[in-house]
């Protein structure tokens, strides 16, 4: 199949530090030419790809201080998959909604995989006007919110296999990784590991729209001598942080869509406590390959109970569900059922137009 796949341009894919969704855009990438398909990669110009790579820029956005409006560029860059939207046999999106203006008018498959949050009311308009566009959920849950949205499937991300090496865990602290804010609750996992008894590394990026919150009410709580701030991470070291790691705690206290972190612990063996939100409870078996808890008080409970968990099926439980293969082959199937509803539907166009002309002639 020739395929376009089609990222957002603040960061490079992969990217060089943070992004979730230019990562899981780069592995689906990388083993879809693994599979021999002909892809195609619209994205920032620093982005490392086997595939074709197309980009109006040279460097990704977020990390470009003189860049003022990023939305031109992405408004550039769906000019050019329109022109370019002949070449392919399947379009596949990561950019919201951005190209649905004139997405819904191509004759080519297109879908569109949403990385994000969706419990903004402004969303239903858009799902609601745009009702014909197919869309791929990375979690169930996430659907929720948005119920007139035309869901066709739901693929969870995925890893690949050999990223992650399984580590022993025994660095002697727990781990905390991702961005500082509100919703993914660092002062709670302080909280937690202090009143267990550990230590607790963070490694964790601080967004601008964060950072009244780092100062007010996290960078206090880093004084505490259980705590090591670390600071952002990039791939290089985030294996061994999570290998080393007890357990990681996910405290989290929003809808969160997916949570790659999860099976980022997952691929090291290592344990992850959660909180009941958002997709938790379908990434994470409850009891195998990990705990999920309900209040900090649970939290502190299961992680003197983390001895219990099996760090190998940790590890078995990400290799079974979680790993690029997994995802990559999940996606093939959607691709494959779209061009069957498009030859299917041609056919069925072929065949009225040709009635039509027989009976126009008599």
């Amino acid at each position: 199949m020739k395929i376009a796949q089609i990222a957002p341009l603040y960061e490079s894919v992969p990217p060089k530090l943070y992004g979730g969704t230019e990562r899981v855009v780069s592995y689906l990438t990388e083993e879809l030419v693994n599979h021999g398909h002909e892809v195609t990669l619209f994205a920032a110009g620093d982005s490392k790809t086997r595939a074709k790579l197309i980009s109006p820029v040279s460097s990704a956005l977020r990390l470009d201080p003189s860049v003022t409006d990023p939305i031109a560029f992405h408004i550039i860059q769906m000019q050019d998959v329109a022109d370019l939207a002949g070449e392919f046999d399947v379009l596949h999106f990561h950019t919201d909604y951005f190209h649905f203006p004139f997405s819904s008018r191509l004759s080519k498959p297109v879908l569109t995989t949403l990385h994000g949050r969706l419990d903004l009311p402004e969303l239903q308009h858009i799902y609601r006007r745009f009702d014909r566009q197919h869309i791929v959920s990375i979690s169930n849950h996430q659907r929720i919110p948005l119920p007139d949205a035309h869901w066709f499937d739901t693929v969870y991300h995925g890893l690949p296999e050999h990223l992650y090496t399984p580590g022993a865990g025994d660095g002697g602290y727990v781990a905390f990784i991702g961005r500082i804010s509100r919703e993914k609750r660092p002062d709670r996992a302080i909280e937690i590991a202090r009143r267990a008894g550990m230590k607790i590394k963070i490694a964790a990026k601080i967004d601008k729209a964060d950072r009244q919150y780092y100062e007010s009410t996290i960078r206090p709580l880093l004084q505490q001598p259980h705590v090591e701030f670390i600071g952002e991470i990039g791939e290089d070291l985030k294996g061994p942080f999570l290998g080393g790691a007890r357990a990681l705690l996910f405290p989290i206290d929003w809808p969160e869509p997916f949570g790659m972190v999860m099976i980022e612990a997952m691929a090291c063996g290592t344990p992850v406590i959660a909180f009941r939100n958002g997709s938790v409870p379908e990434v994470l078996q409850d009891g195998i390959s990990g705990f999920i808890v309900d209040s900090v008080d649970e939290a502190i409970s299961a992680l003197g109970r983390i001895g219990l968990i099996d760090r190998r099926e940790v590890r078995r439980c990400f290799e079974q569900r979680f790993t690029a293969g997994v995802m990559t082959a999940n996606y093939e199937r959607i691709y494959a059922r779209l061009l069957a509803r498009q030859r299917q539907a041609s056919d069925t166009s072929h065949s009225l137009n040709s009635t039509f002309s027989a009976e126009t002639a008599a």
